[in-house]
C-alpha cells in the first residue's frame, strides 16, 4: 500500500487550519485543539514546517504561526517534501546511481514516469483547494435514461 506518513498526513491537517485561519496568527496550542491533535506533535510538525519555509513564527505575546505565503501558493507536493524528502516511489526514481542494478533494470524507466504523475498531481492540488468543503453527496451528474 502507498501511503504517506501519518506526520506527513497531520502536516497537511495543521496547514490547512492555518490557511483556514486566513491572516490570523494560530498557537501551537490553538492549532492542535483545532486538529484535534496532541500539542507536542503539533509542535514537531510546525518545527519541521517552519524549517522548510512552509511557516513563520512570532515569538511574543501575541505570537504564533501563520502561513509563509498565501494557501493557493502551497502544494501538497510543498508540505509531502518537507515532512518525507524528495517525493519518490522508488530510490532509484529520485536519485541516479542508487542502485546496483541500475545499468541493467528494465523498470527504472517506468518508475520514473510513475513518480512524475505523483508528484505532478501532488504540485497541482494546493492548501486552498484542501481547505474547500467536499462536494455535497449526491450532487453526482444526473442520469438520463432513454425511454423508447
Amino acid at each position: 500500500m502507498l501511503r504517506v506518513s501519518k506526520l506527513t498526513d497531520y502536516a497537511t491537517v495543521v496547514m490547512t487550519c492555518l490557511a483556514a485561519a486566513g491572516d490570523g496568527v494560530l498557537s501551537a496550542q490553538a492549532l492542535a485543539e483545532r486538529a484535534h491533535l496532541e500539542a507536542p506533535t503539533v509542535s514537531k510538525l510546525l518545527k519541521q514546517l517552519a524549517q522548510a519555509g512552509l511557516v513563520v513564527s512570532t515569538r511574543g505575546i501575541n505570537g504564533g504561526y501563520r502561513l509563509s505565503r498565501a494557501p493557493r501558493e502551497i502544494s501538497i507536493a510543498d508540505i509531502v517534501t518537507a515532512m518525507e524528502g524528495p517525493i519518490g516511489m522508488t530510490e532509484c526514481s529520485v536519485h541516479a546511481g542508487a542502485c546496483g542494478h541500475e545499468p541493467h533494470c528494465g523498470v527504472r524507466v517506468n518508475w520514473q514516469r510513475i513518480n512524475h504523475a505523483i508528484a505532478t498531481a501532488l504540485a497541482e492540488v494546493s492548501l486552498a483547494e484542501m481547505v474547500k468543503p467536499p462536494p455535497r453527496r449526491g450532487a453526482a451528474i444526473p442520469l438520463r435514461v432513454a425511454v423508447s
